[in-house]
C-alpha cells in the first residue's frame, strides 16, 4: 500500500500488485525465495512517468498504470523469448548505484508531504520538490508528523534490537491501533480511508495505439530497470542456496508473465523486491509454495478485512518508506569507487544528478549510454606495452615497468595489444606501430606482434592490418605475430593476412620469434604443424 502511494495510485493497488503476479512468477520462476510485487524504485518510475502526461482524472491515471505494467511485461516475455538476458550486464554499478541513490532520495522527499501533513505537487524532480515544500503556505501538521517520527522511531530500534521481527507490520498496528483510540482522523491526521472489499475482477486494459506510444519509453525503462533489480537480488540470495540455479532469460519470461497477467488484474508494474525477497527467505523459503502462501493471505485480507486499514495513518506508510530507501544510498561505495576508478565515480556522479534535476528515465538510459560510450573509448584506446627481454631467459616484460631488468633492442620492437583488433581500435594500433618505427627508422629490422591478448580481428582491422606489414616489409622490417589464440589465428590463416606475413612469420611466443630473427634456426612446433598443412 505505501508503494502504491509512491506511484500516486490508491493504497489498494499495492495489494492488488502483490496479488496476481505473485502466484505467476511462483509458477515460472527460477528463484526459489524471490518474492515479486510493488516495489519503491519501479513505483517511483511509474509516477514520474506518468506525472509527464495530460491526465485528466484519477481514473485515466489509474488505466495508464495498468496499461504502462502490460506493455513493460510484454517488453520483458519478448526480452527473454529473444534470450536478451545478458542485456543486464549493460547495466553497470556506477551507473545503478548514482541512480539508486538519487531515486532513493527522491522518493523519500516525495514523503514528506504524509509526514508533515501538508499538500505539495507530486514531482521527480529535486529542485521542484524541495522548491514546493519550502513554497508550501500549508503549515506542518504537528500530530502528523509525531506519528511519522515516532513510526521511523520503532523501525529503526526493532531493526536495530532484532532484524527478523516483522517491524513494519508492527508499526502498522500501533498506528492503526494510535488513530483508532484516540481519534486523531478528526483532528486532521491522513488515513488511508475506505478500502473496496473483494478480490481484483478481470478487466482487459485499453489497447490505445496513441496511449501505448506515450508510455513506450517509460515501460522499456522499467523493463530494463526492474529485470535488474530481480536478477540482481535473485542471484544473491542463489549465492546461499546451491541447489537451484537461477536462469536470467526465463526470469524475463517469468517476469514479464507476471506483470503481462497481473495487468489483466489491476495490477502495476511489479518486480522482485530486496526487502521481500530477504525475509522470505530468512523466514526458511524453499520452493513457490511460500509466495503462493503469501498470495493467499493476500486474497483472504482482500476479500474480507480491507476495512480494518481504515484508520492506518498515511504518515506510517510514509515512515515504512523512508527507513526502506535508506538502504538504497550506498555512500562507501561511491568513496571506493572515487579511490580506485574516478573515470566510474564520474559515470555514478553524472546518473546521480541527472536524475535528480532533469528526471528518473532520462538518468537511467543517459547514464547507460554513457557508460557505454566509457567502454567503446577504452576500447578504442586500450593497454598496451612495449616488450623486451629478461636477460637471456625466455620471459618478456613491459620495458617502461621492469627498465632495469630488461634487455631494449634497436633492431627489434615487439608490441603487445591488449584488446581485439577492430575497425575503431585500428588506427590507434597503427598509430602506435609508426610512431616506434619512426623512432629508429634505419636501425629498425624486426617487429613482432604480441597477440596473446587480442582475442578477435574485425574484417576492416584485417584489411587495414594487410596493408600495414606490406608497408612495413617494403621498409626492410620483418614483420612476426606471436601468440596468437584460436579466434584471432582463424581469421589470420582465411583471410590476406597470411599472405602477407607468411606462416613461417608465427609463432607461439617472442622467444621463438625473437631467435628466429636473431638467425636461431629452429621451427617451432606452430610452424611444423602450419608447414604439414601447406604440403599436404
Amino acid at each position: 500500500m505505501a508503494y502504491a502511494l509512491i506511484a500516486g495510485l490508491p493504497p489498494i493497488f499495492g495489494l492488488y500488485a502483490a496479488l496476481t503476479p505473485q502466484i505467476v512468477y511462483a509458477l515460472m520462476g527460477t528463484s526459489r525465495q524471490l518474492s515479486v510485487g510493488p516495489v519503491a524504485m519501479d513505483s517511483l518510475l511509474v509516477a514520474a512517468g506518468l506525472g509527464t502526461l495530460s491526465l485528466v482524472s484519477p481514473d485515466q491515471y489509474i488505466q495508464m498504470a495498468i496499461l504502462l505494467a502490460l506493455l513493460m511485461g510484454a517488453i520483458q516475455f519478448l526480452m527473454g523469448l529473444l534470450r536478451m538476458g545478458f542485456m543486464v550486464a549493460f547495466l553497470s554499478k556506477p551507473v545503478i548505484n548514482g541512480f539508486t541513490s538519487a531515486a532513493a532520495i527522491i522518493i523519500g522527499l516525495s514523503q514528506l508531504k504524509h509526514l508533515l501533513g501538508i499538500t505539495i505537487p507530486q514531482s521527480n524532480k529535486l529542485h521542484h520538490v524541495i522548491g514546493s515544500i519550502l513554497g508550501s503556505n500549508t503549515p506542518v501538521h504537528l500530530p502528523t508528523l509525531a506519528i511519522g517520527l515516532a513510526g521511523i522511531a520503532v523501525l529503526l530500534l526493532i531493526k536495530k534490537w532484532n532484524s527478523k521481527i516483522p517491524a513494519s507490520l508492527l508499526v502498522v498496528i500501533l498506528g492503526i491501533t494510535w488513530v483508532y483510540f484516540s481519534k486523531q482522523n478528526e483532528n486532521g491526521v491522513a488515513v488511508v480511508g475506505l478500502i473496496p472489499e473483494g478480490l481484483p475482477v478481470f478487466n482487459l486494459p485499453n489497447l490505445n495505439w496513441e496511449n501505448i506510444e506515450l508510455l513506450f519509453s517509460t515501460a522499456l525503462t522499467l523493463a530494463l530497470v526492474a529485470f535488474m533489480e530481480a536478477i540482481s537480488v535473485a542471484k544473491a540470495i542463489e549465492e546461499k542456496h546451491k541447489n537451484y540455479e537461477v536462469n536470467p532469460n526465463q526470469e524475463l519470461i517469468a517476469l514479464g508473465a507476471s506483470n503481462i497477467i497481473g495487468s489483466l488484474f489491476q495490477s502495476y508494474p511489479t518486480t522482485g523486491g530486496f526487502s521481500r525477497t530477504a525475509v522470505n527467505d530468512q523466514a526458511g523459503a524453499k520452493t513457490g509454495i511460500a509466495p503462493l502462501i503469501s498470495a493467499a493471505i493476500i486474497a483472504v485480507v482482500l476479500s474480507f478485512f480491507t476495512h480494518w486499514f481504515f484508520y492506518l495513518p498515511k504518515a506510517i506508510l510514509a515512515a515504512i518508506i523512508i527507513v526502506a530507501i535508506v538502504n538504497l544510498i550506498n555512500i562507501s561505495y561511491a568513496i571506493r569507487l572515487y579511490k580506485s576508478a574516478k573515470d566510474e565515480f564520474l559515470i555514478l556522479l553524472f546518473t546521480f544528478f541527472l536524475t535528480l534535476f532533469i528526471g528518473i528515465t532520462e538518468g537511467i538510459l543517459l547514464g547507460i549510454l554513457l557508460s557505454l560510450l566509457l567502454l567503446v573509448y577504452r576500447n578504442s584506446k586500450p593497454h598496451f606495452a612495449f616488450l623486451g627481454r629478461i636477460g637471456t631467459t625466455n620471459y618478456f616484460k613491459n620495458i617502461h615497468r621492469f627498465p632495469d631488468e630488461v634487455v631494449t633492442r634497436e633492431d627489434l620492437v615487439i608490441l603487445r595489444f591488449d584488446a581485439q583488433l577492430f575497425f575503431g581500435n585500428f588506427q590507434y594500433f597503427k598509430q602506435l606501430v609508426n610512431e616506434a618505427v619512426e623512432k629508429n627508422p634505419e636501425k629498425i629490422k624486426g617487429f613482432i606482434i604480441n597477440g596473446r591478448s587480442i582475442n578477435y580481428i574485425d574484417s576492416s582491422a584485417a584489411e587495414q592490418l594487410t596493408e600495414l606489414i606490406l608497408s612495413l616489409q617494403k621498409k626492410g622490417i620483418r614483420v612476426m605475430f606471436v601468440g596468437a589464440i584460436g579466434p584471432a589465428r582463424d581469421v589470420i590463416l582465411k583471410s590476406d593476412i597470411i599472405k602477407a606475413l607468411k606462416k613461417q612469420n608465427l609463432f607461439i611466443t617472442s622467444g621463438d620469434a625473437t631467435d628466429s630473427f636473431d638467425g636461431v634456426c629452429k621451427k617451432t612446433p606452430l610452424q611444423k604443424k602450419l608447414s604439414r598443412q601447406r604440403n599436404s
